[in-house]
């Protein structure tokens, strides 16, 4: 009943409220779905020995269920993002929210491997509709402080990802697959807060849409110098993803190998290193609202270059502090890279939302596969070693046009 009255008053407040009032009820509840959301995206491959075992699938099996997930979660988003940018959904939160209930369901009982790889493509469809449509949201919510909503909408998918393993491995792996269908509730408690969001989303955008209109719809720059600009973060995300997909898929093994410690101690030491990327989440975008996002891009991009080419060559004690340097800065990127394209492409908040999350979620897939085959032929410490020039690619930042004296005037008249 107090999480409802909540929603109430935010949406009391955000009816009321001019654009420069933050909507920090609405925030927090898009940030808590987010949680949500992406706990049960993780909840999948978390799942994996038990899927394999009870359908004696192969590798190869294995590979497709992940593809499937990918490109429903990955692909579909800016296509869902152009087409609420045109004709917006309230409600669209609560409908993907839908379908991934009734995929983790699905998944629960599934008879055959098909109905698996049905199962995961719906809970990837739920996901292709919630990141869009909540950045839409968080922005909306910002009151001009754009880096900041997004922070706090992106923290909660941060700690979302961390719970998903620690569930299945406490709920599911115990369990067995059956007890799947319990985290539908949490898709449940999830449809039930949108549901209030969307209510505030429909009154904000027939109160406000010809005003962000008026606004929004003409470009600042050249289309030459857009797509430049688009071509410069593609490749940012590119470096952000690729390095962090090495951390995050293959830290614990590469403690293990170098320097012989237990499972459990890697895992910890994963922990904090997931930890650190969660608060430097939260950190990124207030910092590009008070000092510019060109900045915190440089910083976080370029600037974490020197903690990587040193961690190959550190021992366990110094291995650990600069993980946590290098998440806490390199975390700190993706607010502002996003928030930095919405102002690039005004008026196409959806579809740029869309297509950097998509971005986000291939690069981190296909990192992941391609640095675990390089592993493979090679060793996993000298992936470490690759992976710590990526952050040159940082460089490119100095061909991003300075966006903030239009920030500045658009704050100004919020």
């Amino acid at each position: 009943m107090s999480t409802e009255t909540d929603l109430n008053s935010a949406i009391e407040t955000g009816s009321n409220i001019r654009s420069a009032g933050t909507v920090f009820r609405v925030l927090a509840a898009i940030s808590f779905c987010h949680l949500l959301n992406d706990m049960l995206q993780s909840v999948i491959p978390a799942v994996y020995p038990i899927l394999k075992n009870s359908y004696r699938l192969d590798f190869g099996q294995i590979g497709l269920i992940t593809l499937t997930s990918q490109l429903t979660a990955s692909l579909l988003q800016p296509l869902v993002g152009l087409y609420t940018d045109r004709r917006p959904i309230p409600y669209s939160l609560a409908v993907g929210m839908t379908f991934t209930m009734i995929g983790l369901i699905l998944l629960s009982i599934a008879p055959t491997f098909v109905g698996i790889l049905v199962a995961v493509a719906l809970v990837g469809m739920g996901s292709s509709v919630f990141h869009p449509e909540s950045s839409r949201v968080a922005r909306m919510a910002s009151g001009g402080q754009h880096g900041l909503a997004q922070s706090v909408f992106q923290v909660g998918g941060n700690a979302g990802s961390s719970l998903g393993p620690l569930l299945a491995a406490f709920i599911v792996l115990p369990l067995g697959q059956r007890s799947i269908a319990w985290f539908s509730l949490a898709a449940l408690l999830a449809i039930v807060v949108l549901t209030r969001v969307g209510a505030w989303y429909k009154s904000r955008s027939s109160a406000h849409e010809k005003s962000r209109a008026a606004h929004e719809q003409h470009p600042r720059l050249s289309s030459r110098k857009i797509a430049l600009a688009m071509a410069v973060l593609i490749a940012l995300v590119f470096s952000k993803y690729f390095y962090l997909a090495s951390l995050g898929s293959y830290y614990t093994f590469y403690l293990m190998s170098k320097f012989h410690v237990s499972v459990r101690s890697a895992q910890v030491h994963l922990f904090i290193f997931l930890g650190a990327v969660a608060v430097g989440t939260i950190v990124g975008g207030p910092v590009g609202d008070r000092f510019g996002r060109k900045y915190v891009i440089w910083c976080s991009i370029l600037g974490v270059l020197p903690f990587t080419l040193l961690l190959p060559d550190s021992s366990l004690f110094w291995t650990s502090v600069l993980s946590v340097i290098i998440g806490l800065v390199l975390a700190s990127a993706f607010s502002a890279i996003l928030v930095y394209a919405q102002d690039l492409v005004p008026g196409r908040v959806g579809t740029i939302s869309g297509l950097f999350f998509g971005l986000a979620f291939g690069m981190g897939g296909i990192g992941a596969a391609l640095l675990g085959e390089l592993a493979d032929v090679t060793s996993i410490e000298f992936v470490y070693r690759v992976c710590s020039f990526l952050p040159v690619i940082g460089l490119l930042t100095a061909f991003l046009p300075n966006l903030e004296p239009g920030r500045r005037q658009s704050a100004s008249r919020a």
